[in-house]
């Protein structure tokens, strides 16, 4: 059966060169689940540093919405990149995972300023921190629960 939500938009990511095909991997999604899963354990720890573990929590939502692509045998380019990743998952989950979308748009926006920090913008905090733990946490709940449901691309 094949995969139709955001469909239009896959198919203009990829001949924008945003988004590559790639083998459909199940095994790549779970590693990358396993690898989002030990961000935030080691995030957890990091009280000392809440720039550093934002970014890490960061990084462990967007390799949970990777894990959605490489299943379906998609993948950010370089041109396209964590936009890329954010972009296709909304395209094709969005009605379902809105609100954990709306969370990862949030996190980027954070973690682009607390990477590229600028006068008078902010940058993430301990809050933010937690916040986003918890965020991280129901988005890759919902990756893995997805992971069977779709179908390669």
């Amino acid at each position: 059966m094949r995969w139709e939500a955001g469909r239009a938009e896959i198919d203009q990511a990829l001949e924008q060169g945003r988004l590559t095909r790639v083998a459909p991997n199940r095994n790549i999604a779970d590693q990358y689940l396993a690898a989002a899963r030990a961000h935030l354990t080691s995030a957890r720890l990091l009280k000392e540093d809440p720039n550093g573990t934002f970014t890490l929590v960061y990084d462990a939502a967007r390799k949970a919405l990777a894990a959605i692509l490489v299943n379906q045998g998609l993948r950010a380019s370089s041109r396209g990149g964590h936009v890329a990743v954010s972009d296709a998952v909304n395209s094709q989950l969005g009605s379902v995972l809105s609100s954990l979308m709306r969370d990862f748009a949030w996190m980027r926006q954070l973690r682009n300023a607390t990477e590229y920090p600028d006068a008078g913008v902010k940058v993430a905090d301990g809050d933010d921190v937690n916040d986003a733990i918890s965020m991280a946490t129901s988005l890759i709940d919902a990756a893995e629960r997805v992971l069977d449901q779709m179908s390669p691309y």
